[in-house]
This record gives C-alpha cells, sequence and structure tokens, in this order.
C-alpha cells in the first residue's frame, strides 16, 4: 500500500506534547508524522494517497485488557439466558433452542444470572432435566464461576455421589449428597476444557467472525485471557493474511510449566500477537459469592473461596517472574486482593531482575491501606468498568465495611496504572459502555441517581487513557501503541461523536465509523 495522508479530522493523539492534530502521514503501517494537511503534504513522498475523513473525530486504536474471545466467539453460536428475569424464562429460552441441537450434542453458553431473577433462587438439574432430556447441558453463569449442568451432563463429567470436591472447587450436593447440577470454581474447569474443544464448533471460523465485531467497537488489540487453542487459531490467521487485530495473549495457568521449558518469555512476539502474563486464579466472583472477603458475606459465614491457597500463589509467582513471565492474577475479594499484593511483595526483587510489569484482574474490593501499597508495587490494575453497574444488585453486601469498591479515582490518585477491559463475554465488548460506567458509575438507564459511591469517578481523558495508553504499558508498548505520534503504530479508530464534546449517555451511544489497524481501514460501518 502506497504512503497514506489521513485528513481532515480532529485526531485526539493522547500525546501531551501535541494532543491534537488534523492529519496522519501513514507508511508501512506505522505513524511517520503528524500535524496539517498542507504540512504533511508538502514533505510527503511521490505517491502520497489521501482519505478525507470529513471532519470527523479519531481517537488512538481501543484495547481491550481483559477479554476471553474464545468465550465470546463460541458464545455467539450458543445459548444465551441473559434477557431471562426468572428461573422459568430461562428454562422457557432454553427449550426453545434446543430443536436446533442433535440428539447428544453438548449444549453450552449461558450467562444466566440468579442475582437479577425476580425469585433470586439458584438453579439446579432438575429444570434442566425436564426441557433437556436427550442432551448434555453444561450452562456458565454470567460471572464464569459457576457452571448449571443437567444430570446428562453430570453423568458425562462422571460427577457422581462419590466424587471429592476439587481444591479450590465445589461439587453443590443436596441433602442426599447427590449432585445438584451447580459446580463452582476449579469444579467448573472440566467443562471450560470441554467446551473449548471441538465440541463448540470450528474456533478459527467463529474467531474471524468475531474480530470484525470487535472492529466494530473500535477496538484494535486484545489482551486475551482464554487458553493455547485461541493462540493457535489467531497465529493460523496471521500466516494466512487474515488477521485483523492484534493479540497480546496471556498464558493459562496450566501451561505455565510447558512455556517455561519452550523458552517462552513475557513480551515475546511481533506486533500482532505477543505473549503476555500467566492467569493465576487467587478467588472466585462476586456474583456466586466464591470471592475472598476479610469478612464473611451478609447471611452466613461464608468468607468466599480461595482457589489458590496463598503459599502456591506465592509459589507460582515465584516460579514465573524466575523464567521471565509476568503474572496476571484474578483477584476480586478484598482478602484476596491483599494476599496477592503480599506474594508480589516477596518477589519484588525478581520482578525488578526481569524488568515486569505485574497485573491484578478485576481488583474490585480492595482494602483501603492496599491501595497505595498497589501503587507502590508497580502493579497494574486490569479493571472493568462496566462490572460496577451489572454488579450493581449486589452491592449491598459490601456496603458498610469502607473497602475500595471498583476505586477507580483512588488507584489513580494514588499513583497506579488502571487498564481497562470488558471481561467479555460477561460484559458487551463495548468500551463506550465502559467509558460512560467510568465517568458516571451508573447503568445504561442513569440509575443509580449520581452514581454508585460517586466520588471514585473518573473523568473522560482519564477513563480513555485506560483505554489507549495504560493497556500498552501493561503489555510492554508504550512505544509503539496508544498514542498517535511519530513512530508508532497506525492504530485509530473514527467515530461518529466528538466524544470530547457529548454528555456521557451520548459517549455511550457512540459509534465507529472506522478501525485502521497498521495503516489499513479493517473496519468501516455501512451507511
Amino acid at each position: 500500500m502506497p504512503p497514506t495522508i489521513y485528513a481532515n479530522a480532529a485526531f485526539h493523539t493522547l500525546d501531551p506534547r501535541q494532543p491534537r492534530v488534523d492529519a496522519l502521514l501513514v507508511d508501512d503501517g506505522l505513524i511517520t508524522a503528524t500535524g496539517s494537511y498542507d504540512e504533511l503534504r508538502a514533505h510527503a513522498p511521490a505517491g502520497t494517497k489521501s482519505v478525507d475523513l470529513e471532519g470527523a473525530v479519531a481517537i488512538p486504536g481501543l484495547t481491550d485488557a481483559h477479554i476471553h474471545t474464545a468465550s465470546l466467539a463460541r458464545s455467539r453460536h450458543e445459548v444465551d439466558l441473559r434477557p431471562a428475569g426468572s428461573l422459568e424464562e430461562a428454562l422457557a429460552g432454553l427449550a426453545a433452542l434446543e430443536p436446533r441441537y442433535r440428539e447428544g450434542d453438548w449444549i453450552f453458553g449461558g450467562w444466566w444470572d440468579f442475582n437479577k431473577w425476580r425469585i433470586p433462587v439458584q438453579p439446579d438439574r432438575t429444570g434442566l432435566d425436564a426441557v433437556c432430556p436427550r442432551n448434555p447441558v453444561a450452562l456458565t453463569s454470567a460471572d464464569g464461576h459457576t457452571v448449571w449442568a443437567n444430570s446428562h451432563a453430570l453423568r458425562e463429567l462422571g460427577i457422581t455421589a462419590a466424587t471429592p470436591d476439587p481444591a479450590g472447587g465445589e461439587i453443590v450436593r443436596d441433602e442426599h449428597g447427590d449432585a445438584t447440577g451447580i459446580l463452582r470454581e476449579s469444579a467448573v474447569y472440566p467443562v471450560r476444557k470441554l467446551a473449548a474443544s471441538g465440541a463448540s464448533g470450528n474456533l478459527l471460523e467463529q474467531l474471524e467472525e468475531t474480530q470484525q465485531y470487535l472492529l466494530s467497537m473500535g477496538l484494535s488489540t486484545v489482551h486475551d485471557i482464554d487458553g493455547p487453542d485461541a493462540l493457535d487459531a489467531y497465529s493460523r490467521l496471521r500466516d494466512q493474511g487474515r488477521l485483523d487485530l492484534r493479540l497480546h495473549k496471556l498464558l493459562a495457568q496450566d501451561d505455565l510449566d510447558a512455556a517455561i521449558r519452550a523458552g517462552i518469555r513475557t513480551g515475546q512476539g511481533d506486533a500482532w500477537i505477543r505473549h503476555g502474563a500467566v492467569k493465576i486464579f487467587a478467588d472466585g466472583a462476586a456474583g456466586s459469592h466464591t470471592c475472598h472477603m476479610s469478612e464473611p458475606f451478609p447471611g452466613g459465614g461464608n468468607h468466599g473461596m480461595e482457589v489458590t491457597a496463598y503459599p502456591e500463589l506465592l509459589s507460582l509467582a515465584r516460579k514465573a517472574a524466575t523464567a521471565g513471565i509476568a503474572v496476571a492474577v484474578h483477584a476480586i475479594g478484598d482478602r484476596a486482593n491483599h494476599l496477592v499484593l503480599d506474594a508480589l511483595a516477596e518477589i519484588r526483587g525478581t520482578t525488578r531482575e526481569h524488568g515486569l510489569r505485574h497485573r491484578i484482574e478485576h481488583a474490585q474490593f480492595m482494602q483501603r491501606a492496599d491501595v497505595p501499597r498497589l501503587a507502590g508495587l508497580g502493579v497494574v490494575a486490569s479493571m472493568q468498568p462496566q462490572h460496577c453497574p451489572s454488579d450493581l444488585p449486589i452491592l449491598g453486601m459490601v456496603e458498610g465495611r469502607g473497602l475500595a469498591s471498583y476505586a477507580w479515582r483512588s488507584l489513580l490518585d494514588a499513583g497506579a496504572t488502571v487498564a481497562f477491559g470488558s471481561d467479555s463475554p460477561v460484559e458487551v465488548p463495548n468500551p463506550f459502555h465502559g467509558l460512560h460506567a467510568a465517568m458516571t458509575r451508573t447503568n445504561g438507564a442513569g440509575e443509580p441517581d449520581g452514581g454508585w459511591e460517586p466520588r471514585e469517578r473518573i473523568s473522560l481523558p482519564e477513563a480513555l487513557n485506560a483505554y489507549c495508553v495504560a493497556p500498552a504499558y501493561a503489555s510492554g508498548e508504550e512505544d509503539s501503541k496508544g498514542r498517535l505520534r511519530a513512530g508508532m503504530l497506525a492504530d485509530f479508530t473514527v467515530l461518529d461523536t466528538d466524544i470530547f464534546a457529548a454528555s456521557p449517555a451520548e459517549v455511550r451511544e457512540t459509534q465507529v465509523r472506522l478501525t485502521v489497524t497498521g495503516g489499513l481501514v479493517r473496519y468501516r460501518r455501512e451507511g
């Protein structure tokens, strides 16, 4: 492709030295100069073409710093029970879809949330047995930490009354000791493994389709949390010249030893696919009441679940860091976050030696004293702003505890790096919904009035930084991504709304006109 001037736009560069320009000169996938159209045209090589952006607003390409793209790709072809407002509606929705499946085929998907049902009762296998007697059914909860299975699925998984609970997990049982069909935390791992197999269809084709969906959201890079099958599919897309989205690929905990033997290190790769940190689970989720809390959940003595006990957590973090691999630890409860910081403090010397940037994924509930500690250790808070309004029905469980909850303002004020993502398919991977949530701490309807714990709201520039500059820092790519200036990758997003002059509600409804990655238009909105 010849050199190109993208012109006639308000490019918000996020570069403090030159915050706004009118045009970019792009060559061989890189920005070679910024400024006015006339300036760039005067110095452009012969044969340079021009693209008129018709006065639009453009920003650096957005990054989703925490997304499960394989799960998202599969979910677009699976059962979706998010609209259900009750158990009965969930079962009716499943019954309507069941005829699509051949007898014996696995039925995956789900994304059900009993906390939002009119009668918030956790389901069991009996309802699924009634509507899906011919097929094994394993439906993941909205937070991804619980599976609702029928009897057919339990048999296929080899789960009986005699099956012990796995370490860091639970097979929920009735008064007779029989499995109810609810599997929690590490007990869902066999289902995840099965759902990541050919039983869910052709992943390469699904990811190729899904990358267009993500580009339509303005995303040019994703930090993917799924397994090696996703990496393999993306690598094949790249080899075939069909990869349009940049990938920062985190490792699964089970793959750590193999990665070390293979000599994989965090940051290895190229501008399209790079290796990231290893994902470790410290605890569970808020919606499932399995996040590890220092005080029990209301109504009982349950403190949540320590999915990876502290000695093992420390051992894994030390092993990874010694091999030059950063850690990205899933921690939601305040006790889990405290223990993760303890472990990272223990290995700070090794961390410095290898120049690693560790991450805490979610960091939803923190003890106030741990906020400056996270910043001081240089840990990236990888957070998902949409989780805050989504969790409104259950946030009463933490009120009055003095915790820093979804504490974007407090973390930024302490000097921490805060990177934003969606956790899709848990949330829609729409960064403009995330910007709205970060600015307002309300849902799409503007509830609650003034936002939940409004002192933790942040500004649009701060939130945009968390989708552009901070993820690039988290992946060690701040010299090539996140801003629009000479020498950076030519990744940018063209919008239909001037988000810098818009209301938060208008920001939420922003649509993407173009997404450019490596200087080429990879997505163009029709109409």
